[in-house]
């Protein structure tokens, strides 16, 4: 492991704006309404044949305005197909790991110093493949659910993360956050995505969103309308 540095950013942004909230007359959540919806969740699984395999964890904390979300921003290295890029913590699995779950928590404490292991595991989220367009090999990611009670500020490994931030799960629900998104790797291709930090870099798009997506169906509070960015967060391209 590379060396850490402790990051002193978990502050929320704030409470979750009225957009955000007025779709559902109040509050979006609460750990508790997605302990329950998430009780009758079926998991999307794809066949793991002659897939590499990785995992992430989708790490959720309580806070006075509702829950919040980890996100990491990847560090950037040359070579790296995920340089850069907003995504939960998380990595390929290892000779070590002897599940899915176990590497999601053994990457999560390497990437961001959060111990997942007295947390509640509320359950497995999706198998995903990732797009072999964009991957170096085919890859099968698995997304698990963790609820975590007062967590340790971030240490970063700074060979692989950038900056991590507890964002408020209801702010992903806001539509003047939701940009339309375009990758460098794919010049005539666009995808939504959601801004959750600096407009012009910290943007969930791609399987990362995906995921986001899945999870806010999941709890039956789905995305509003990926595909109409509106207001002030518009990517600077």
């Amino acid at each position: 492991m590379a060396t850490a540095g402790v990051l002193q950013r978990a502050a929320s942004p704030g409470p979750p704006s009225p957009r955000a909230t007025a779709r559902y007359g109040g509050a979006v959540t609460t750990l508790c309404h997605i302990r329950d919806r998430l009780q009758a969740h079926r998991p999307e699984r794809v066949g793991r044949e002659h897939l590499a395999q990785a995992s992430v964890a989708v790490v959720l904390r309580d806070a006075p305005s509702g829950p919040e979300i980890v996100f990491i921003e990847r560090a950037r290295r040359d070579g790296d197909p995920w340089s850069g890029q907003m995504a939960f913590p998380g990595g390929r699995m290892e000779s070590g790991d002897p599940t899915s779950r176990a590497a999601a928590e053994r990457e999560t404490f390497e990437e961001v110093g959060v111990s997942l292991a007295g947390a509640d595991h509320l359950g497995l989220l999706a198998e995903l493949q990732g797009n072999p367009r964009f991957e170096r090999s085919r890859l099968v990611v698995s997304a698990h659910i963790y609820h975590v009670t007062d967590p340790a500020p971030f240490v970063l490994e700074q060979r692989e993360v950038h900056d991590a931030l507890w964002f408020p799960l209801a702010e992903l629900l806001d539509p003047e956050r939701h940009v339309e998104y375009r990758s460098p790797r794919a010049a005539n291709g666009s995808f939504p995505g959601i801004v959750v930090g600096e407009p012009d870099r910290q943007v969930v798009w791609g399987l990362t969103y995906h995921f986001v997506d899945l999870f806010l169906q999941a709890i039956d509070r789905p995305l509003p309308d990926r595909w109409q960015p509106v207001g002030e967060f518009r990517l600077r391209l």
